[in-house]
């Protein structure tokens, strides 16, 4: 009997993944040599081995063969209804040796122990960027490609991943799975609720290295930094005014359109934008959030306590360009100019 013959498992010397069957190897190892002689007729995708081809083909047919005979819930694919089953189970028979932590199934053992290893043995042949599964190099194809394969059937929109699509559907449903477990309230995304939840922590954990500036979103960190660095990529196609960001430029353009979209349900008023009828409604509420920590005055608006504030710490920040004075709201600084600097001597 050969060594080949009498091996108990089979390994792969590039990624470590071990088959039990010889068949099973032989197929694996096409996928790091990059070889796909198995073409689907409907889309011309290639594959490397058949049985991946068959299993491909399903997200044209629809097909789910194998259904969950405690859910009913159906899947395209049988080692997928196998994972599935151990949701209800429990069952987690895959362990770590390095950390100890439990999976379902084997495969995202594999994954998981390439976060200790550094491993990334799958390779995009475009760009050469590594990844340490071959799922996320797939998707990350479709970025070169430009496939999406995955449609909604409600309004037809493409997308280059499944989880897209799940996420996708959530506009069309309603559905908001995610629940803040400090105020109750639902979102359909998860990273909207971490998001939310900075509100109740304080965490702000994007800052701007050129001021120190501390924001709780990336994105409000990435307008932030266009004050530094006076980008103004959104363009007003009306009078050509430009914008840091797309919502101050839909806030713009209502001085054009004269849309007020926001409007008081107790006596009718209407506003360009959301925070002037939140500043409004105050007035009839009589709802004063902003309070100085130094004396306890309360006001109804956050600048209105910025300004009660230099009271106290005698900050100037308005100064005349003419003869040097300062003061410690813009509206003096403008009454100082007219009354006195330019006066014609």
């Amino acid at each position: 009997m050969s060594e080949e013959l009498g091996k108990s498992s089979y390994d792969c010397d590039i990624c470590k993944e071990s088959f039990l069957e010889e068949s099973k190897f032989n197929q694996h190892k096409q996928i790091h040599k990059g070889e796909a002689p198995y073409h689907c007729d409907i889309c011309g995708k290639s594959f490397s081995v058949r049985s991946s081809l068959t299993k491909h083909k399903r997200i044209h047919t629809g097909e789910k063969p194998y259904s969950c005979s405690i859910c009913g819930t159906s899947f395209s694919h049988h080692s997928h209804l196998i994972r599935h089953t151990r949701i209800h189970t429990g069952e987690k028979p895959y362990h770590c040796d390095i950390c100890g932590k439990s999976f379902s199934d084997g495969s995202s053992l594999t994954k998981h122990k390439r976060i200790h290893t550094g491993d990334k043995p799958y390779h995009c042949e475009i760009c050469g960027k590594s990844f340490s599964d071959s799922t996320t190099l797939i998707k990350h194809k479709r970025i070169h490609t430009g496939d999406k394969p995955y449609h909604c059937d409600i309004c037809g929109k493409s997308f280059s991943c499944a989880h897209s699509l799940t996420i996708h559907k959530r506009i069309h449903t309603g559905d908001k799975p995610y629940h803040c477990d400090i105020c109750g309230k639902s979102f359909s995304y998860a990273h909207s609720l971490t998001i939310h939840k900075r509100i109740h922590t304080g965490d702000k954990p994007y800052h701007c290295d050129i001021c120190g500036r501390s924001f709780s979103r990336a994105h409000s960190l990435a307008i932030h930094k266009r004050i530094h660095t006076g980008d103004k990529p959104y363009h007003c196609d009306i009078c050509g005014e430009s914008c840091s960001d797309g919502s101050s430029l839909t806030k713009h353009k209502r001085i054009h359109t004269g849309e007020k979209p926001y409007h008081c349900n107790i006596c009718g008023k209407s506003f360009t934008v959301s925070s002037h009828l939140t500043q409004h409604t105050r007035i009839h509420t009589g709802e004063k959030p902003y309070h100085c920590d130094i004396c306890g005055k309360s006001f109804s608006v956050s600048s209105s306590l910025t300004k009660h504030k230099r009271i106290h710490t005698g900050e100037e920040p308005y100064r005349c360009d003419i003869c040097g004075k300062s003061f410690s709201q813009k509206h003096l600084s403008i009454k100082h100019k007219c009354n006195r600097c330019e006066v014609d001597p």
